[in-house]
């Protein structure tokens, strides 16, 4: 007996629907992206595992997909790790490359190896699928698509600003009641200054990235299991704990950090973000959130991170500021600040909101019924000429009753259905049933256009 097929856990089929309710998510990121200035550009779905280690931090790197050396990848293994069972050691033997985690670093990447044609400031999007070797539950997949947008060789805060207003228009456009969060790791520094553990900035980051997950109890006890003392995580746990509006919060922060250059320098820029988004006005909610820390370790200024405030899920956008990422790669001192759109977790939101508008399915405009050879041979005739005006139209490819005919396209959410039958070839019109109420007329074939 056939084995049953199936496919990875955490990865999905889509149906033509569902891809046009995606596609509508993609056009939409798409056309904002180009609104502000974002060009396409693409990588390979796989680099080299040089290019991505060490990059994403210590959690990171035991996600990442490695890819197993083409032909007998056990040849040239280190045979002794694997006999001890350190993967470690083992895996660049056996592996040399891995799927991608995210587009930054392969963004990075790409800047580093096309330096020579590229001009400062320089301004990109990306549409395409990333891989993470995760445990698959609600929104959480082992591939997903992101929809990055990214700008490097600029220090300027008027970047974050108008990256905000992107992230605000984009879910205006999609009608997703969202709240953005803000943060920046320089604060986080000066954090960690305080409570005197500035060697534990990134134990510190990593664990309380997980706050909304596992909560503040839990989070104390994964400090203290990476060897922060008692006396620092009760400095910390007020520090978290701060309310009052963004203005006294940003001030509380400013008065708690007075001593921390570092931490000083993140309050000012964070104000300044801040301050310029609430001049140009934001349909989204706005929040600093000093627990904020998006445990990639490239971070380096500010943090952003998107809520849907009307489904319990995950982050939905994300993103912030990485002053040398290009440097792990011999390019220093080119600053850079990006978001990433989830577009599976968008599509999540959509489908539990049932936001879509209602033309989102009505791929083609306009179904022409086959009642037999000659009236398939006009109905074609009469498609090319629509097709040409941008309009689309399928043929129904067989002869059969028209009632079989008129439930397909119902059921395919065609809106129209062209009828071509012995009266309409004899006299050169052709009747249109509306598909929603139910109505027809009968017209001449060349005021067709006119009615669709």
């Amino acid at each position: 007996m056939a084995q049953k097929p199936s496919i990875p856990k955490g990865t999905r089929d889509f149906s033509s629907s569902e891809m046009a309710r995606r596609n509508y998510i993609f056009d939409t990121i798409r056309s904002v992206f180009r609104l502000y200035g974002f060009n396409p550009i693409e990588t390979p779905s796989m680099e080299n595992l040089s290019t991505l280690m060490g990059k994403y931090g210590e959690e990171g790197d035991k996600l990442l997909f490695k890819i197993l050396n083409s032909g007998d990848f056990l040849l040239k293994s280190n045979k002794e790790a694997i006999e001890a069972g350190d993967s470690v050691k083992a895996t660049p033997s056996i592996a040399e490359k891995g799927l991608r985690y995210d587009l930054t670093v392969p963004f990075a990447r790409y800047v580093v190896q096309h330096r020579g044609e590229l001009q400062m400031p320089f301004k990109r999007y990306q549409i395409q699928p990333v891989w993470r070797a995760d445990r698959p539950q609600k929104g959480r997949y082992r591939e997903f698509y992101q929809c990055d947008a990214d700008v490097v060789g600029t220090d300027s805060l008027v970047n974050e600003i108008e990256l905000l207003q992107l992230i605000d228009e984009v879910f205006n456009r999609l009608n997703i009641r969202i709240t953005i969060k803000l943060n920046n790791r320089k604060v986080l520094a000066g954090i960690a200054e305080y409570i005197g553990a500035p060697d534990k900035m990134v134990d510190i980051t990593v664990a309380i990235d997980k706050i909304d997950k596992i909560g503040i109890e839990n989070v104390n006890a994964e400090l203290s299991n990476r060897g922060l003392s008692d006396e620092a995580i009760a400095a910390l746990r007020p520090i978290l704990e701060i309310d009052g509006t963004i203005d006294q919060r940003l001030d509380s922060l400013q008065t708690l950090l007075a001593d921390s250059e570092e931490g000083s320098l993140g309050v000012k820029e964070l104000r300044e973000v801040i301050d310029g988004t609430k001049a140009l006005g934001l349909k989204a909610d706005l929040d600093l959130d000093v627990s904020l820390a998006r445990g990639l370790n490239y971070y380096t200024g500010t943090i952003i991170e998107v809520k849907a405030r009307d489904v319990a899920i995950g982050s939905i956008t994300g993103g912030g500021r990485y002053d040398n990422l290009t440097g792990v790669f011999g390019m220093p001192g080119v600053s850079g600040v990006g978001i990433s759109f989830g577009a599976d977790r968008i599509y999540d939101v959509l489908n539990a909101l049932d936001l879509y508008p209602d033309n989102t399915l009505h791929t083609t405009r306009v179904m022409f019924a086959n009642l037999g050879a000659a009236e398939a041979t006009a109905s074609m005739k009469l498609a090319k000429e629509l097709r040409s005006e941008g309009i689309a139209v399928e043929v129904y490819p067989d002869t059969a009753k028209l009632k079989k005919q008129l439930s397909w396209a119902d059921a395919h959410s065609i809106p129209y259905v062209a009828i071509i039958g012995d009266s309409e070839l004899a006299d050169g019109s052709v009747t249109l049933k509306n598909m929603v109420d139910g109505e027809q007329q009968t017209v001449p074939q060349n005021e067709l256009k006119k009615l669709l």
